[in-house]
């Protein structure tokens, strides 16, 4: 599989995250300043983040926000062992050693079941390792943690479209859309049979 053709709910390392964090500054712009201060960087990460996501004009404004916004995903990890447990699974996913990333991606789940990202990690290798409904286990409990997991969200909609489940499908993908008006995935976008009129969703490609 190319790095073009990988879902986007695990495309964290397909994005990286800027170097100098100057360039989110500019595409945040004051607003977001005035949110952390107001409301303090535990909540701002979040909520400022996510609303400069959906308010992007271009789509380069919108990779930059994905980038850390995945990163925050990351590093909500509960310690720094799971954190770096957690990365190690990914660089070994990277090299395609998908077994040896499932096998510390169980011991994550298992050490900090409330970790979000330690799910949805875990489910790309179950996808990569064709485990689809295993996969879409581990998607459920990571959007159970995090609602507004977008990634978590476009790999759910991918699998159950490909198991020929497209209505529900296209359903979370549009809330995926919702979240990210700029993700990938909004070219899967599809007319239901009884949405002929339904308003486009999402920015154009």
């Amino acid at each position: 599989m190319s790095r073009r053709q990988l879902p986007h709910m695990f495309r964290d390392l397909q994005t990286p995250v800027p170097k100098h964090r100057y360039a989110l500054a500019r595409v945040l712009g004051a607003a977001a300043i005035a949110f952390v201060l107001a409301f303090g960087p535990a909540k701002a990460g979040s909520d400022a983040l996510f609303a400069a996501l959906k308010a992007a004009e271009t789509e380069h404004a919108a990779r930059l926000i994905e980038a850390e916004i995945w990163e925050a995903w990351v590093d909500t990890a509960p310690s720094d062992k799971i954190n770096a447990l957690t990365r190690e699974a990914m660089r070994k996913r990277s090299q395609f050693d998908f077994e040896g990333a499932r096998l510390i991606l169980n011991d994550v789940v298992e050490k900090a079941p409330d970790y979000a990202e330690g799910w949805n990690q875990r489910a790309f290798v179950l996808f990569l390792q064709q485990k689809y409904d295993a996969a879409l286990s581990d998607l459920d409990k990571a959007l159970a943690l995090e609602p507004r997991h977008f990634g978590a969200m476009s790999g759910k909609a991918r699998i159950l479209m490909g198991q020929g489940r497209v209505r529900l499908g296209q359903k979370v993908l549009r809330e995926a859309v919702a979240l990210y008006p700029f993700i990938r995935e909004r070219h899967m976008l599809i007319p239901l049979p009884d949405d002929e009129n339904t308003e486009p969703v999402g920015q154009p490609l």
